[in-house]
């Protein structure tokens, strides 16, 4: 499907060289190097957000693997944008003095060796062990060979603390702290991507026609939004698959993609999708420094000393110069003197600080809930990881995609100034935030598990400690409180292991396992067929599904809507700041937005999604490890909470970035009323005397900002 893709992209391009009025030279033909610039920026645009999504998509199997919370993981997740601030500020205001295809190639070949750094703990690590109380017995095929309920147990065990050195032998032993692995390759992966959007698209726009740059932007957007949707349906296909598969006898494991415990192959999609980033940047080593315009003749190229953006920093406002085509070299103080002002310039500009803070706030919301949109998925729906990263991807990104497009083209379509915009983004706004409510609504409720959301006697619980595990049904039996090997009983509950819900006996092996004679299931009130049980948890209820299915109409309209005020906020931001400041404005937007808005979010939602935690995994050292089960009430109140929060500061800020909007339209209009009399001062007409036609040059003032 990709290579379809790229082929329509040199057909387009390829069209629309032969279809251009102006005769092509040899070095504008079809397949010119600015055209196979073009192909290879749509491959690496697609490459890396292929590389981002994929990560994103394995947020929960990491966890998983390496037993970490999920403050810890989302601190691991904004790595990305810690190394891409580490070199940002170098490479977009020094990355146009070198060469910048080569720069882009060397981007693609860091990104790529941080997938591969990510893979490296599988290999160090030994097969992965999940926690249970079954693997501890001996089983013979059809025969009662495991006795969950035992008389003498390792509950004496739960509460013994191993000693310094013991615990420090165990830690190294077990791997534990390989997770830095992950957060090395993915800085790597956000210090290799700063240069590809920067460069990439200046070299565009320096050696293209002008007419032609939004087309080839264009093209490249498009085919980057395919990235994402490929990333989650190989993370959705990488879950199912065990994570060390190959490896040890699948037959053997008691767990399947729906256990809580389970670990996908993760570390598969990352050398994938590090050895298409390796393939993507190959392009760009063989590319030159610098390209001839399209369309100029050989006499304007002679005539142009200045290469764009390669050759010329910061604007020449000498304008009587003597020697035009011999530009003076800029000194690094003179650049360092001339930057300290423009930013103060810049921060004055009340209209750009308003849209920084809300875009921050924005930003803080989206970041958050794409993060662990999956495991709210997972917990208030019940479903597997592997099925709500599908999902995902084949629906909420193509809807965004889609949102986009049709922002940009009722942008065009009925010419919207920088009000008309305001009032879209509003508007589309206030209707995804609406959405956003209607899912507060659409819940399921908790999985129903004795001493944890119900107790033994099938009353909601009202607390959570572990000593409410024990009931006098599994009294005698003296079971681990630490461990989680969850079990599905006749009755619909889920009991924590097969020694919590009383069961004496079992039979058959591997995932087929049954337990049998479980006294907990008799004490029950419910109504139950025997007194047997399945491994894993048991499902929700029938209608839970119809409230999954309500849930997904709602965010994919939610998404549309939300992506539809994307393409009027950039351009309200490009319209609200001084020309000759456009690339250090969008530099610090930038730079300001990734900080404040990229990095915090994981962090802070995982530690709020952690405070709902109700049964901890327990490590092989005997430490905290993942999640198991969360209170879906809590869940989905702190995360659909945050993000309310953070939406009524969102309004009130664009509350008042429109009403600052409207004073500074409203000053300009009367400032051109009041100087309209006195045109002839300001402006030089020049026409053949009968008045019959003028033109008129009107000089503003430099500091003056654009007009809105």
């Amino acid at each position: 499907m990709l290579c379809t893709v790229l082929s329509s992209v040199i057909r387009i391009v390829c069209f629309q060289g032969i279809m251009s009025v102006e005769k092509k030279t040899a070095r504008e033909q079809c397949c010119s190097k600015l055209k196979m610039f073009l192909v290879a920026m749509c491959f690496v645009y697609f490459a890396k957000a292929f590389q981002g999504s994929y990560m994103k998509s394995s947020v929960t199997q990491i966890e998983r693997r390496f037993d970490i919370p999920s403050s810890l993981i989302g601190f691991i997740d904004g790595s990305f944008e810690i190394g891409n601030l580490l070199v940002i500020a170098f490479v977009s205001y020094f990355g146009a003095k070198l060469h910048r295809p080569r720069l882009i190639g060397a981007g693609c070949l860091i990104m790529a060796m941080g997938s591969f750094i990510t893979v490296a703990p599988h290999f160090f690590q030994g097969p992965y062990k999940y926690e249970t109380t079954i693997s501890h017995f001996p089983a013979s095929n059809g025969t009662e060979g495991i006795l969950p309920c035992l008389t003498i147990g390792s509950l004496t065990h739960d509460h013994e603390i191993p000693t310094v050195e013991i615990q420090a032998e165990c830690e190294k032993a077990a791997s534990s702290s390989l997770w830095l692995y992950v957060f090395l390759g993915n800085m790597l992966r956000g210090i290799g991507e700063t240069p590809v959007m920067p460069l990439g698209l200046s070299y565009l726009d320096d050696f293209s026609r002008e007419e032609n740059t939004a087309l080839y932007m264009a093209l490249i957007q498009t085919v980057g939004i395919m990235g994402p949707m490929f990333g989650f349906m190989l993370g959705s296909f990488c879950a199912k698959l065990y994570v060390d598969i190959g490896a040890v006898d699948l037959d053997t494991i008691t767990i399947n993609h729906k256990d809580s415990r389970w670990v996908g192959a993760w570390w598969l999609g990352f050398l994938l999708t590090g050895g298409v980033m390796l393939l993507a940047g190959i392009p760009f080593w063989f590319l030159p420094k610098s390209l001839p315009k399209q369309g100029e003749t050989e006499t304007e190229r002679n005539s142009n000393v200045l290469g764009g953006e390669q050759d010329c920093f910061i604007p020449d406002n000498n304008k009587n110069s003597t020697a035009p085509n011999k530009p003076s070299p800029v000194s690094m103080a003179v650049l360092a003197k001339d930057f300290l002002p423009s930013l103060k310039k810049l921060f004055s500009n009340t209209v750009y600080l308003i849209i920084i803070i809300t875009t921050i706030i924005q930003f803080n919301g989206f970041i958050g809930m794409i993060t662990f949109q999956p495991k709210y998925m997972e917990q208030i729906y019940g479903l597997s990881a592997s099925r709500t990263i599908f999902l995902i991807g084949i629906s909420n990104l193509p809807s965004v995609a889609f949102g986009i497009v049709t922002g940009g083209f009722i942008m065009k379509k009925f010419r919207l100034n920088v009000l008309g915009a305001s009032k879209f983004c509003i508007t589309v706004s206030v209707l995804a935030f609406s959405l956003m409510i209607v899912q507060y609504f659409l819940q399921c409720d908790n999985s129903q598990v004795p001493g944890l959301t119900v107790s033994y006697q099938g009353a909601p619980e009202v607390s959570y400690k572990q000593n409410a595990l024990i009931s006098s049904c599994n009294m005698g039996c003296s079971c681990s409180l630490r461990h989680w090997d969850p079990i599905c009983a006749s009755n619909g509950l889920t009991y924590a292991s097969p020694c919590l819900a009383g069961c004496q006996t079992s039979t058959e092996v591997g995932k087929e396992m049954i337990f049998h004679n479980c006294t907990c299931i008799r004490e029950s009130p419910l109504p139950y067929a025997n007194m047997s049980a399945v491994l894993g948890q048991c499902p929700r209820k029938s209608d839970c599904d119809y409230m999954f299915k309500s849930y997904m109409a709602v965010t994919v309209i939610g998404a549309f809507f939300s992506a539809c005020a994307a393409t009027p906020g950039y351009i309200i931001l490009l319209r609200s700041i001084n020309p000759e400041l456009k690339s250090l404005a969008l530099g610090i937007h930038t730079l300001l937005v990734r900080t404040l808005g990229g990095i915090p979010p994981p962090v802070y939602f995982g530690a709020l999604i952690d405070m709902t935690c109700l049964k901890w995994g327990t490590k092989q050292c005997g430490g905290r490890g993942a999640c198991r089960i969360y209170d879906s009430g809590a869940f989905r109140n702190y995360f659909l909470g945050v993000i309310y929060g953070l939406s009524a500061v969102f309004f009130v800020l664009w509350g008042v970035l429109y009403n600052r909007l409207s004073h500074r339209e409203n000053k300009r209009a009367l400032k051109a009323q009041l100087k309209a009399p006195e045109l002839d001062g300001n402006c030089v007409s020049s026409g053949n005397g009968n008045g019959s036609s003028a033109i008129i040059k009107c000089y503003e003032s430099p500091e003056q900002e654009t007009s809105i």
